[in-house]
């Protein structure tokens, strides 16, 4: 297990979430039922459409549509967009890139309570950097299901990851300006 978790204190393991993935995985491997988390579907806020646009067009100078945005008080405190083939990572998906710009300059633990805008649904490594990150809340634009009209997907949604994580609750909320989001992908294929 990592010491640095985005949560945490860098020169400090982080025995409640230590504790929190070894009982979950003890618990599994024992035939118990996991622990749920805290996933919360949230409603639209007035403010979720011009964030979202500001996603979107990360988005569209992504190696692949997928961008992000982080907020924090009303102001965006990073951006990503998916940067897998530039960066020859296939983790450098909009989200990732985003949190690992924040925290470049920020200390991590202020994005606890932060909320992070997406062009899609977060795939389970985002989500549960997401979870990892205290991150209040998610919104996005075109689900998993979506997605995996245009392109593969890991079928298992933002909801999902999150309450397997009893340990930190996240507002989920889904849909804001999918048809904009799902047309990247058609700009990029040629449709």
């Amino acid at each position: 297990m990592s010491q640095t978790t985005c949560g945490g204190d860098r020169n400090r393991f982080n025995r409640r979430a230590a504790l929190a993935t070894m009982g979950a995985g003890f618990g599994l491997a024992f035939g118990a039922a996991p622990a749920q988390g805290h996933a919360k579907r949230a409603p639209v806020l007035p403010e979720d459409e011009g964030f979202m646009r500001l996603a979107i067009a990360e988005a569209a100078k992504g190696d692949f549509p997928f961008g992000a945005v982080i907020v924090r008080d009303g102001k965006v405190v990073a951006t990503g967009r998916n940067l897998g083939v530039t960066n020859n990572d296939p983790t450098a998906h909009g989200e990732m890139v985003a949190i690992r710009r924040f925290v470049a300059d920020n200390p991590a633990k202020d994005l606890k309570g932060a909320t992070l805008y997406t062009s899609g649904e977060p795939c389970p490594m985002c989500m549960g950097a997401i979870v990892w990150c205290g991150l209040g809340r998610v919104v996005y634009a075109a689900s998993i299901a979506q997605l995996e009209t245009r392109i593969g997907q890991i079928m298992i949604t933002s909801k999902a990851v999150a309450q397997a994580a009893p340990f930190e609750t996240v507002e989920i909320t889904g849909g804001v300006l999918a048809t904009e989001a799902l047309a990247l992908f058609d700009k990029k294929s040629g449709r």
